[in-house]
């Protein structure tokens, strides 16, 4: 995993860089430049709308009392895709574009959802100490009949 990260860190500035100068020497320079600061602004405004929209879908599941975890996985993707929009570089634009966009965010939360699955196991145990009376907080409260108890032998 190391290596990955290592190759990614080296790898991706590398392809960014080099797409930044052909597009530069393509339509120049400045025109570049003002591609990546508008990138920067434009990419910035959509993640703070789609934020604000996710913020609400889980405020609106954790009211009705559900688990919103599809919205939470979509509120990961727009914190990384603000970071990708934050980045210059072509590369890194173009996937943070895409983590914006809800019908790409939902292929993306599939397959990341198949992911984890494939990666951990979930296993649950449930057991019980057979304690269910009053007091220990389970079952039913009954009435208590107090009384002696006779041994039919020595009647």
């Amino acid at each position: 995993m190391f290596f990955i990260l290592l190759l990614l860190f080296i790898a991706v500035p590398f392809v960014e860089l080099s797409l930044l100068f052909a597009i530069g020497g393509q339509i120049g320079a400045l025109r570049t430049f003002a591609i990546i600061i508008l990138t920067g602004i434009i990419g910035a405004s959509l993640a703070k709308w789609q934020g604000a929209r996710t913020w609400m879908s889980i405020r609106e599941e954790l009211q009705a009392h559900r688990l919103p975890g599809d919205s939470l996985i979509d509120a990961g993707m727009i914190l990384v895709a603000g970071a990708l929009l934050l980045t210059p570089g072509i590369l890194t634009d173009a996937l943070g574009f895409s983590l914006l966009i809800p019908p790409a965010r939902a292929v993306y939360r599939r397959l990341l959802k198949r992911w984890f699955k494939s990666r951990f196991k979930l296993e649950t145990v449930v057991s019980s100490t057979g304690f269910t009376g009053p007091g220990f907080g389970f079952g039913e409260q009954r009435e208590v009949i107090h009384g002696e108890a006779v041994d039919p032998d020595e009647a």
